[in-house]
């Protein structure tokens, strides 16, 4: 079978496994609260259920990256974008809308323009350990200018976790194709060290989305789903040899499609904001509710009434006591 349709085929399976897992850290974030921290999380089922599918569709994320290039395997992963949507909308109960559908077919279209302009060759370079030790520095770099205190939280903890993923992904396809080609020894610096920080990025990535996924689902989503192959793209065509198909040619339909897609996420954002405008807080909802009827709740006490002691089941109404 020929490497572009295996990877291509491993892409999809891998894309509704990060879906389900995405729609599985939204509703766990809408319950957690900010301040739980990371020990709360480990106590909890649905913590670990999407950490599960999160490695399920990592596994195929590495088996797809040995069959294609990065600028081919993650602009497929957009088609997680297309199935968590929906699934998270279902899970909210509620219907997909209209702003919700155009942002995600924009971004879907910038990502197919992206994919159209992808080389499809097997990949055989690595990352030699400068390198990777370089990309390690400047990802970390990165991500702690998008964490610090500011406006729109989500959508930049939604970016620094689209970033790390797709570091990881880049330097995961290193790991596995040196592993696996068996170009130098299998225990060498240079493979432990990818392999470290295969396993922080890959980590920093999930409790980032997890931070990210509080405000909403749709935006968080989306930006992460276009952050994570522009970063493994980037990577990819500076330092790993791969080619855009058309040469300096494909470079306006990869704009075009770039622009596409940033329109898609911020049709998102802004239905996510008109979703949480409709939708009130848990205490509003409490205020507004209608008082149910007043129950009056008598302690008795043993008082004489007509020179008897009346117990306290049996004391008359206070009401028709003073002949009211």
């Amino acid at each position: 079978m020929n490497a572009t349709v295996i990877a291509v085929a491993l892409s999809l399976v891998s894309a509704a496994a990060y879906a389900s897992a995405a729609v599985a850290q939204a509703r766990l974030a809408g319950r957690t609260e900010p301040g739980g921290g990371l020990l709360r999380l480990l106590g909890r089922g649905a913590w670990w259920s999407a950490v599960a599918l999160n490695a399920g569709g990592a596994l195929l994320h590495v088996a797809a990256l040995k069959y294609g290039p990065l600028t081919l395997v993650q602009p497929l992963g957009a088609l997680t974008l297309v199935a968590a949507v929906p699934l998270g909308a279902r899970a909210a109960g509620r219907r997909v809308t209209r702003t919700e559908w155009r942002g995600t077919i924009l971004t879907l279209l910038g990502l197919g323009a992206l994919l159209a302009t992808a080389g499809g060759t097997a990949p055989h370079e690595t990352l030699s350990l400068p390198e990777a030790l370089a990309v390690g520095a400047g990802t970390m770099a990165v991500v702690a200018g998008l964490s610090r205190p500011g406006t729109r939280p989500g959508l930049r903890h939604a970016a620094a976790s689209g970033i790390t993923s797709g570091v990881a992904s880049a330097l995961t396809q290193t790991l596995t194709v040196s592993v696996t080609d068996h170009t130098g020894p299998l225990f060498s610096w240079r493979l432990i060290v990818v392999a470290l920080l295969v396993s922080a990025f890959a980590m920093s990535g999930l409790l980032l989305s997890q931070t990210a996924y509080r405000g909403g689902l749709g935006a968080p989503l989306a930006v992460v789903t276009l952050a994570n192959p522009v970063a493994a793209a980037a990577i990819g065509l500076a330092l790993l040899g791969e080619r855009l198909q058309g040469g300096a040619i494909s470079l306006l339909p990869a704009l075009l499609g770039t622009a596409a897609a940033v329109r898609g996420v911020i049709l998102l954002s802004r239905a996510q904001a008109q979703a949480q405008a409709r939708t009130p807080a848990t205490g509003d909802r409490a205020a507004a509710s209608p008082a149910g009827p007043a129950s009056r709740v008598v302690i008795g006490s043993r008082r004489p009434v007509g020179g008897q002691v009346l117990r306290p089941e049996l004391e008359p109404d206070p009401v028709s006591v003073g002949g009211a």
